[in-house]
């Protein structure tokens, strides 16, 4: 009777352990500014150039694979007009993603809002990838200059830049 009592704990106790892995595995972490200050460099390359970087207007998350998907804002001050009115973040993903429902792989980026309520991504090359309607929250209490929100969907993040946003998620 003991030996069943152990073992039926010992079941249950493995159990609890792995279900909440199984609940994660879609879903992710928001990391805070303090977090993200220690995977991103102080400078970046984009467009043949190297920026500073705004760690405090930094963001990202934390995938429960160990990926990451990270977010700083730039100095673009060095760039043409035409490059720093669409560059404003430095955008890196470990993993595949799917922004306002269009494909973005893994890799590195140049990304910011536009005027009109348009997000735009381009590659280290600064040439245009995609571009897809953004969101603009009156509602928003306290915007930021950067910042990474988790939305009513498990596993659906908005990143905003002041009230502008956009969503993003994992792609399948």
């Amino acid at each position: 009777m003991r030996r069943r009592t152990v073992l039926f704990v010992l079941l249950a106790a493995l159990f609890a352990s792995v279900l909440p892995l199984s609940a994660q595995s879609s879903s992710g972490t928001i990391l805070s500014v303090m977090e993200t200050t220690k995977l991103l460099p102080d400078a970046v390359f984009f467009a043949g150039q190297s920026a500073s970087t705004q760690l405090r207007n930094s963001g990202g998350v934390h995938y429960a694979d160990n990926l990451y998907t990270l977010v700083t804002l730039v100095d673009n001050s060095g760039y043409s007009s035409g490059v720093k009115e669409k560059y404003q973040a430095y955008f890196i993903t470990e993993a595949p993603l799917s922004i306002g429902g269009h494909p973005l792989p893994a890799g590195i980026y140049g990304v910011g809002f536009l005027t009109g309520n348009r997000f735009n991504v381009m590659d280290v090359g600064a040439h245009d990838l995609l571009t897809t309607p953004s969101t603009h929250d009156d509602q928003m209490k306290r915007p930021r200059p950067l910042l990474i929100l988790p939305t009513a969907a498990p596993g659906t993040y908005r990143l905003c830049s002041g009230r502008d946003c956009v969503e993003f998620k994992r792609a399948k």
